[in-house]
């Protein structure tokens, strides 16, 4: 069983940072140069300054932890008197233009090994995140931003009552148009309700996998008992109806050799069935059957359906996986074209040598004329496969799951020492 805690928790401070809608920002793996520098035009408190530091001279986790110290001195960060829950409700329309609202619960979890019972992961991770985080974690002390899990315990948010029934904590609406609002959940009853509800619940870690791997590493380093033994998590029931994944569709550069050329297209023909649509219907859909992707090029801007000729292929070239596994969409990409076909290894996938992802279809257009030569179009991952490939204790090709929205990093930290 996972262990869930109301977090001790370190906040800004409203009255002197102003809206918190001008300090939070999205997570830091996904924002470049230029948003770093926009977020701190807004305010110079933002949470990009410590959890994405950069540094003209010096260490840059080390000056992170200076202007930590610093903004603890001056009253914009302050220690909360009491443990709490934090809740949030996401208000957002998705990549399908589908109004929803997503909720969720900020806690803190004990860091443990993977394992049945406990918390499962349903991605691969890379060495380079790990070491810049846990870089982070070591000189700041505490978790800047969260890990998104899923649970499928009984759904703890009913149980916060009238607590998320009065005017909200804080309000952010943020560049993709979600509205993020956070209640402070103090009361002992409903904390122990929470506790209770989430006692036997797994946990399936959605969007943070290097983060966690990161508290994992540096709780056995700091070793003893103590809040170094907890991360930061937002845990969202996986019957929660605002839940929603959409695909990340893939990129392929590298594609300049007449030779390479030739092998994808005559490769593409052996493995799929093929056939020409409309651009507009280049996401396939569900009832496509087993490995089945749009596909796209720069040159010919020609868009097509594939359908996988033999899925029995599937038990030949994967057989040792498990068959939630064998059936997932980026798997198939991956082992049979990626690989099969290019010749691409797992290593050139993780450091995205030859690839690149996009969000949607019209980002892939966009990527096209931007140097990118082909593209495949992806379906989205249903959550109960990614729940049964974790399960299985498998972990997904990266970049297989696209959980929207996005947590914001800063609406409340989570301190380890």
């Amino acid at each position: 069983m996972a262990e869930v805690q109301p977090i001790p928790a370190l906040r800004y401070e409203p009255d002197v940072v102003g809206p918190l809608g001008s300090v939070t920002a999205p997570p830091y793996d996904v924002i470049d140069a230029d948003q770093r520098r926009a977020l701190l035009a807004r305010s110079p408190y933002n949470v990009v300054a410590i959890d994405l530091p950069v540094a003209d001279e010096g260490d840059p986790y080390e000056q992170a932890a200076a202007t930590l110290a610093g903004w603890r001195e001056e009253g914009a960060l302050v220690d909360e008197a009491e443990p709490a829950f934090w809740a949030l409700s996401q208000d957002y329309s998705g990549p399908d233009g589908r109004a929803m609202t997503r909720h969720g619960i900020f806690a803190r979890v004990r860091v443990t090994d993977y394992g049945a019972g406990t918390i499962r992961p349903h991605e691969r991770t890379q060495p380079g995140p790990k070491e810049d985080r846990l870089r982070l974690t070591r000189a700041t002390k505490h978790n800047l931003s969260p890990i998104f899990s899923l649970y499928g315990a009984a759904d703890a948010w009913p149980l916060l009552g009238t607590a998320v029934e009065t005017p909200p904590w804080a309000e952010v609406s943020d560049d993709d148009g979600t509205t993020h609002r956070l209640w402070r959940v103090s009361d002992p009853e409903t904390i122990d309700a929470v506790k209770s509800a989430l006692a036997p619940a797994e946990l399936l870690i959605a969007d943070g996998h290097h983060r966690y791997e990161t508290a994992r590493t540096y709780a056995e380093e700091i070793d003893g008992e103590g809040g170094h033994r907890y991360t930061l998590m937002c845990l969202t029931s996986l019957e929660d109806p605002g839940l929603t994944v959409f695909p990340t569709h893939r990129l392929l550069s590298n594609l300049d050799e007449p030779a390479r050329q030739e092998a994808l297209g005559s490769g593409l023909k052996r493995l799929f069935e093929i056939e020409e649509v409309e651009t507009e219907r280049l996401q396939p859909a569900e009832t496509d059957g087993v490995g089945a992707f749009g596909y796209i090029d720069s040159h010919f801007r020609r868009a097509f359906r594939l359908r996988l000729r033999d899925p029995a292929i599937l038990d030949e070239v994967m057989g040792d996986r498990s068959p939630a596994y064998r059936q997932l969409d980026a798997a198939i990409l991956e082992k049979l074209v990626l690989e099969g076909i290019l010749g691409m290894s797992e290593a050139d996938v993780e450091a995205k040598r030859g690839i690149g992802y996009a969000k949607s279809v019209d980002d892939v257009l966009a990527a096209l004329d931007g140097g990118y030569q082909a593209a495949f179009i992806l379906r989205p991952t249903p959550v109960e496969q990614v729940r049964a490939v974790a399960d299985a204790g498998e972990t997904m090709p990266p970049k297989s799951t696209y959980f929207f929205p996005k947590l914001l990093s800063g609406m409340v930290f989570n301190p380890l020492a």
